[in-house]
C-alpha cells in the first residue's frame, strides 16, 4: 500500500530535478500523475521512467506563465484520471547573483512571472477545481530558504519567493474550511543541474559553501520530494499554511 493510493494530480516543472523527483516519488507511493513542463523531451522521459517502473503517468506541455494553459492543464489531469486530489506547482527559476541596484526590470519582471504568478495561476485554478469537487484536497508551492531569509543577489528571485509563502499562506487561510491544506516547501542548496554547473564553475566556493551548512552537504532531488509527498498525504492531515525549510539546517545559520 502507498501513502496515494488511488489519489490523482499534477506536478509542474516536472522535467527534471526537483520536479522529476517529486512526480516519481508520487507515483512510488501510487498515485496517478499528470506531468508537466516546457521541456518536451525531459518531461516525456519521466514519463516513460514512471510507467517503466509499474507507476501512471501522463506528460502535457504547459507554460505556466500563461493563465489560459494552466486552466487547461487541471482540466487534463481531471480528464485523465478523474479527479485533482493533489498538486505541486515546482515550475521555476529565474537568475541570481546580481545587486538590486544592477538589476533590470526585463529581469525582474520575467522572474515575478516564472515565480510568482505562474504560483498564483496555478493555485486559483487548482482551488477552484478541488472546491467544485468538495472532497478536499493538497497543494504544495515550491518556494525556497531565499524566500525566508534575505540573501544578497537574490533580491528578484527571493522577493518572488517571498512572495509565494504569502500566497501560500493566504490560500491556506482561506481554503481550510473546504479541507484543502496548502503548504510551502522551501529547498536549500540542492544538487540540480543548475547547483552542479555552479559547483563546476567554482569548486572552492562551493565547498565553502556547502560545508557551511550543518549536516555538511547539499541536499538531493529525492529528499526535497520526500518532503514534499508527506506534506500532500494522509500523514501531514493538520499540517498547512507552514513554509518548510528542507535544507540540512542552512537557514538556521544565516
Amino acid at each position: 500500500m502507498g501513502l496515494l493510493d488511488g489519489r490523482s494530480g499534477l506536478v509542474t516543472g516536472g522535467a527534471n530535478g526537483i520536479g522529476r523527483a517529486m512526480a516519481e516519488s508520487l507515483a512510488r507511493e501510487g498515485a496517478n500523475v499528470l506531468v508537466s513542463d516546457i521541456d518536451d523531451g525531459a518531461g516525456v522521459e519521466t514519463v516513460q521512467r514512471i510507467r517503466s517502473a509499474g507507476g501512471t503517468a501522463e506528460y502535457l506541455h504547459t507554460d505556466v506563465t500563461d493563465e489560459d494553459a494552466v486552466s487547461a492543464m487541471v482540466h487534463a489531469a481531471v480528464e485523465a484520471f478523474g479527479s485533482l486530489d493533489f498538486a505541486m506547482n515546482n515550475a521555476g527559476g529565474g537568475s541570481l547573483g546580481r545587486p538590486l541596484h544592477r538589476d533590470t526590470k526585463e529581469n525582474y519582471e520575467h522572474t515575478i512571472r516564472l515565480d510568482y504568478m505562474s504560483v498564483f495561476y496555478c493555485l486559483k485554478a487548482e482551488l477552484i477545481q478541488m472546491r467544485k469537487q468538495n472532497t478536499g484536497g493538497a497543494i504544495v508551492n515550491t518556494a525556497s530558504t531565499a524566500g525566508m531569509s534575505g540573501l544578497p543577489g537574490f533580491a528578484a528571485y527571493g522577493g518572488a519567493k517571498w512572495g509565494v509563502v504569502g500566497l501560500t499562506q493566504s490560500a491556506a487561510v482561506e481554503n481550510g474550511r473546504f479541507g484543502i491544506r496548502v503548504n510551502a516547501l522551501c529547498p536549500g542548496s540542492t544538487e540540480t543541474d543548475a547547483i552542479k554547473e555552479m559547483a563546476e564553475m567554482d569548486p572552492a566556493g562551493y565547498q565553502a559553501r556547502t560545508s557551511a551548512i550543518p549536516l555538511g552537504r547539499a541536499g538531493r532531488p529525492e529528499e526535497q520530494a520526500d518532503a514534499a509527498v508527506w506534506l500532500v498525504s494522509p500523514r501531514s492531515s493538520y499540517v498547512t499554511g507552514v513554509a518548510l525549510p528542507v535544507d540540512g539546517g542552512s537557514i538556521i545559520r544565516r
